[in-house]
């Protein structure tokens, strides 16, 4: 029917081939690091260790690139197509080890702040953003190391990683989510901070915020696609134990 010749035609039109996607989702990626740095490079006076605002300059920064970009790269391994057959155990550590390698930027993110706010003699966890983004960093942990544990060592039995697949799943998009809302919400706060007394006010808009709430927009549309692409029924590994990946 013309219906479903329409369906059809707009099915096809929305399918976008993986690879090109993973493209300009790592283009995407990288503009978010490169912003946030330039960011604080520019308009933040930069980055050091000695406990001033340049320390907590670190703080955004591997967190945008651990818990955003580094994570979004690790979530999406399994959809890559040439992990459908073959071996799996070399995708399970790359995806483990790009997770890891995000859960330790995000801890010395944390470390940054910390230091820069008892240096200064500010108070710890006081702030909506400070609450999220320690749940979003203590869950995190708490995925990798039972996906460690169920996944990548070998006494797991198969009817436990198959009770626990579709639990990790789940939590890897909400810890995404969790993390584009904590970043946006501190580049908010940052700019409340910081905008006002001698610079010009946030309300006016000046041109660092125009940058840096186009920063939290850009991050935003990375964490929606990334959901967006494991949640494609198309794009997904199919079961081992399916006809198709049988065949």
């Amino acid at each position: 029917s013309l219906a479903r010749r329409c369906h059809h035609r707009s099915t096809a039109m929305l399918d976008v081939p993986f690879l090109p996607f993973c493209a300009f989702l790592g283009t995407l990626g990288l503009l978010c690091v490169a912003m946030v740095g330039a960011w604080c490079q520019h308009w933040r006076e930069g980055f050091s260790l000695d406990g001033s605002s340049r320390t907590f300059n670190w703080h955004p920064v591997l967190m945008v690139t651990g818990l955003v970009v580094l994570y979004g790269a690790a979530a999406l391994v399994y959809r890559i197509p040439n992990t459908w057959s073959g071996p799996k155990l070399p995708w399970k550590v790359l995806h483990g080890a790009l997770a890891l390698g995000a859960f330790v930027l995000t801890v010395l993110g944390l470390a940054a702040v910390f230091y820069f706010h008892n240096s200064q003699g500010t108070p710890n966890m006081y702030s909506l953003h400070s609450w999220m983004g320690l749940a979003t960093v203590l869950l995190f942990s708490c995925q990798w190391a039972a996906g460690f544990g169920a996944f990548l060592l070998p006494w797991a039995p198969a009817w436990l990683r198959a009770l626990y697949k579709p639990i990790h799943v789940f939590f890897g998009s909400t810890i995404l989510l969790l993390s584009v809302a904590s970043c946006m919400s501190g580049i908010n706060e940052k700019l409340f901070f910081s905008l006002k007394n001698g610079t010009t006010a946030y309300e006016l808009l000046p041109a660092e915020a125009v940058f840096a709430n186009s920063l939290g927009l850009l991050i935003l549309i990375f964490g929606v696609l990334v959901v967006g692409a494991l949640a494609r029924p198309s794009w997904k590994r199919p079961d081992s134990d399916s006809l198709s990946s049988r065949q």
